[in-house]
């Protein structure tokens, strides 16, 4: 394995009964990466990080995660990752030092008592301490799970859905976290179907329904993907909306709040289509950079649902 890969998988493949839901799965991630796994819910992105991180035994492929062969070394590899799920998983009726105390006990951390100190003080968890788990906040009870499952120091983190359900600032607060550890070099999975959530990613891998549709670079994908856009902007968009929704030259059209993203890949009969709404003074038209947003819209188009 190269020493900068922590993930290099290949060709992993995982049914359930007669639905394929991983199929022909290959990626490689290095340290120190954020990698987001983006599609929709149902779509294989959990059962694929928990294939290439030893948690669950493919019908095939193989390969490593942290340098350890992810189906006969799963054991050396579960207990150098931290696992953070959608669902809080934490004890409720415990206190947020005792749910700490519990997770460095499973976890053999050494040092314990002054461990859960250390992370109780890094994550500001200090002045909840004594409090029950069950009461915090959806934004503290986040904060809580994510020193729980960092606290034995894990090489690979794994974040389930992991901002689902909480604010906007505890959302910012949770992300300039993990970029830190990032920076000390963890690797870290995210599984999401927010796009507030993919953008923090450094790599996304778009999955849909088994099959990996597209794996690069955040900042490429729109690229890679070619679609050009622009945008219309103004009152009464309905009338625009049905009038290019079958225009030649649009392969896709989104309302984003109050203006449309009117998208395509052939630009100069995208640009035609759009043409006669430049010339309406009550609305504003401009190029806009297409977004992930858009590619993900696009590449879901063509995919095909594994349950039908």
């Amino acid at each position: 394995m190269d020493g900068d890969l922590v993930i290099d998988v290949h060709g992993l493949t995982k049914s359930f009964g007669d639905t394929r839901v991983v199929d022909d799965f290959s990626i490689q991630v290095p340290r120190g990466a954020i990698y987001g796994f983006l599609g929709p819910n149902g779509s294989g992105k959990t059962t694929t990080i928990r294939l290439m991180c030893g948690l669950l035994k493919p019908d095939g492929g193989g390969g490593t995660a942290l340098g350890y062969d992810i189906v006969t070394q799963s054991r050396e590899i579960k207990s150098r990752v931290g696992y953070m799920t959608q669902k809080f998983s934490l004890y409720g009726d415990l206190t947020v030092k005792e749910n700490l105390d519990f997770m460095a006990r499973l976890h053999a951390v050494p040092n314990q008592k002054e461990t859960v100190l250390a992370t109780l003080e890094e994550y500001d968890l200090e002045p909840r301490a004594k409090q029950l788990a069950a009461n915090l906040s959806g934004g503290w009870k986040q904060r809580l799970a994510l020193a729980a499952a960092t606290m034995h120091k894990p090489g690979l983190l794994m974040l389930d859905e992991p901002t689902a359900g909480v604010d906007p600032k505890a959302r910012r607060d949770f992300w300039d976290r993990i970029r830190r550890l990032s920076q000390q070099g963890v690797t870290v999975l995210v599984s999401t179907h927010y796009m507030d959530e993919a953008v923090q990613c450094d790599s996304i891998a778009y999955i849909a329904y088994g099959k990996k549709l597209i794996d690069a670079p955040s900042a490429d994908i729109a690229g890679i993907v070619g679609l050009t856009t622009w945008r219309i902007e103004g009152k009464g968009l309905q009338p625009v909306y049905d009038a290019l929704e079958h225009a030649r030259g649009v392969d896709q059209i989104a309302r984003f709040g109050s203006a449309l993203h009117v998208s395509g890949r052939d630009e100069a009969a995208l640009e035609r289509a759009i043409a006669p709404w430049r010339e309406r003074p009550e609305f504003e038209v401009s190029k806009a950079k297409t977004g992930l947003e858009e590619a993900f819209i696009w590449l879901m188009t063509g995919a095909q649902d594994n349950f039908q």
